[in-house]
Parts: C-alpha cells; structure tokens; sequence
C-alpha cells in the first residue's frame, strides 16, 4: 500500500510536531497542506524540508478542487486533519474566517475524501475501507464547555462550546461524526487539552510570557488568573496523534491530555520562575513583579480537564514530559531561538492590543 500521509496545517504549531514526528519515526511520505496564513511558517519546518520523504503543497483546504487533486496526486493512506482557525481571542474579533475554515474547509475535505474512497473500488480488492484510508480529525476539549471545580471531559461529555472558536471546532467535529455514520467514511477523532512546547505562535500565552518579560513589559493575566487548563507537551500529543491514527478503532473519539491542570497565574509564576534562574533580568528583580491582571475576554471558559484514560488503556499511550521538564525545555527552546519569533512577528506585524477585547495592554515603563 502506498503510505503516504497528507497533514492539513503542517505548517502551524502541533501540524508541524506531528510532520516531525512522523519523519523521524516512520516510514512514510508526508504531504504537507497549508495555506500559510498568518499561523503558519515554513521555518518552522526547515529541516525538515529536505527530507526526501516531504512534499509541501501551498493550498486552501477551502478550494475542493485543489484537494481533489492532491488526493488523486498522492493517493494517501490517511489524511491528519490540523488545519484550523485556533485563537479564542481572534474568533471574538472575527468569527466569520472560523466558520469558513473550521467548518466549511472540514466539509470539503470529507466530501473530497468520500469521493476519493469510493474511486478505490475496495470491492474488486476485497479491502475494508478503513485499512485503504483513514480520516483522522484532530480537535479540541474547548467543544465540551466549561468546568467547576471538579470532574473531567470524557469523550461522551456533551458538547457545550462557548466561544466562536469552540463552535466552530464543534460544528467540524459533527461533520466528521455525520461522514462516518451516513457515508462509512472511516474516522477518527482527538480532542486535547492545552498544547505548549517549540515553535508556537507568538500570540499564544507561554510565547507571550516569556517575550514580555524579558522586554520588560507588562506580564497580562486574564480576570483573577485562576482560569485553570490541563496542560500537554506538543511532542507528547505528535505521539498520541499518531498513535490513534495507526492504532485507534475507527469510529471512535478519543481525549488527549496531559494530567496536569493549572491555573493560568501557576503557568505565569512557573515561566518566571525559570526566567529568573536561567535569564534573570537585568535590575535583578523578579520577572513576576511585571504581572499585570487585566480585563477578562469575553466568554472565557473557568476550567477544562481531560480524562485521558481511554487512549491510556486502549492504546498504551502517556505523557512522557511532566508540566516542569516540559515547561523547561520550552522556556528554554524560545530563549534559543529569538530568530524565528522575530522573523514571525516580522512576517505578520505586532500589535500593543488585546485581541478579542481592543484594549491596549499598559506597559510596565508606562505606568
């Protein structure tokens, strides 16, 4: 068979993981599919790049046309659907490009993969369609809702999204369900909790803490900081990605998380923390002293956590990097490679406001 793996969003932050990981540690051919808009960057894969085993195609998920050619160029295995609109904060500023890439891009990609399947004349091979292609779609525990103080998402917690972005990712995630119990589309699906690691986008909150600091402005920290998130290490959910790709029973949803809640200010002081041992600042004072609590953004969920225990028990899989030798090495890999964040910023412009609310984040120095 040929194996050949398409990867939507490869050039964004867990796409590109997933690319590294299936390149270093399996045999296959990687087409990545990426639009790059503002998320999405070649670097972020140069290495990689060179590799015989990679093609890059610089398509719109949107364009059906465009997708219908790629499957009939590459003839995939399976495709790892991660190309998706994924700020909270931008969707509140503009919900209209999350509905057209997370639910309108998911739509043709099923429809084209639908038509791609059916093409294969399975029965003339006496093939199952799931062991000719697979569909994987790759979403988010923000489609559950918010939690109190106790519990955990499983993967039949209702869907109860809250942001613009959440019910896109929910609406997708129907979409998928629907293909597969109407047309027999054979699927997959992830959810997963809060991602961190190399090569995420600046606007993210452990990108945004770390340049902060070390400009010396102000640390913003959404409400009381006590929103609290189940954190995983990219690489770890590259694996598990993967994993339910090649392993997992089609049909069947699964919950990918890290088992490690903390709250939004924890994360904060933790990043200093670091910062203060491996870079301290040059006043000598601590980097938590430039947090600033600011308005919260609207809808903001109070808690997620994922109870991971289905793809632990089905399919061995677990965290390997604890929430301090993860957030180590992040810390670390930013203060490393400035280079790219600078050449990020450079590409897409830098702005003083907060998404999703307009208001200007106050400078330490202005205050």
């Amino acid at each position: 068979m040929n194996n050949t793996i398409l990867v939507t969003g490869g050039a964004g932050f867990i796409g590109s993981a997933v690319i590294r990981h299936l390149l270093n540690d399996h045999d296959c051919l990687v087409v990545n599919i990426d639009k790059l808009t503002y998320a999405g960057n070649q670097e972020t894969l140069k290495n990689e790049s060179v590799n015989s085993r990679y093609v890059f195609e610089q398509l719109d998920i949107c364009d059906q046309a465009s997708m219908v050619s790629v499957f009939n160029t590459y003839q995939p295995r399976a495709i790892m659907h991660l190309a998706a609109e994924s700020h909270v904060d931008r969707s509140i500023d503009g919900p209209a490009d999350f509905v057209q890439t997370n639910i309108v891009g998911t739509y043709h990609l099923l429809e084209v993969a639908r038509q791609y399947l059916a093409a294969c004349n399975l029965a003339d091979r006496d093939e199952r369609a799931e062991d000719r292609f697979r569909f994987h779609h790759i979403s988010t525990d923000e489609v559950f809702g918010s939690l109190g103080d106790d519990g955990a998402f499983t993967e039949s917690s209702p869907y109860q999204p809250n942001s613009p972005y959440s019910a896109s990712k929910a609406s997708s995630d129907h979409l998928v369900r629907a293909w597969n119990e109407t047309f027999g589309l054979p699927v997959l699906l992830s959810n997963c909790s809060n991602n961190y690691g190399p090569y995420q986008y600046p606007e993210k909150l452990l990108p945004v803490i770390i340049s902060k600091a070390l400009s010396g402005d102000a640390i913003p920290v959404y409400g009381t900081g006590k929103n609290v998130r189940d954190w995983l290490y990219v690489d770890d959910h590259a694996k598990a990605l993967v994993k339910i790709l090649n392993e997992g029973e089609v049909g069947r949803s699964y919950n990918v998380g890290g088992n490690e809640e903390r709250t939004n200010i924890d994360v904060v002081t933790t990043v200093c923390g670091i910062l203060d041992r491996i870079e301290p600042s040059s006043d000598g004072k601590p980097y938590e002293a430039l947090v600033q609590y600011v308005t919260d953004r609207p809808g903001h969920d109070h808690r997620y956590a994922i109870d991971a225990s289905r793809i632990s028990s089905e399919l061995g899989w677990q965290p390997e990097e604890s929430f301090e030798s993860g957030m180590e090495k992040t810390v670390k890999w930013y203060l490393n490679n400035q280079q790219w964040i600078n050449s990020v910023l450079a590409k897409n412009g830098k702005s003083g406001l907060r998404l999703g609310t307009k208001t200007k984040v106050t400078s330490a120095r202005e205050k």
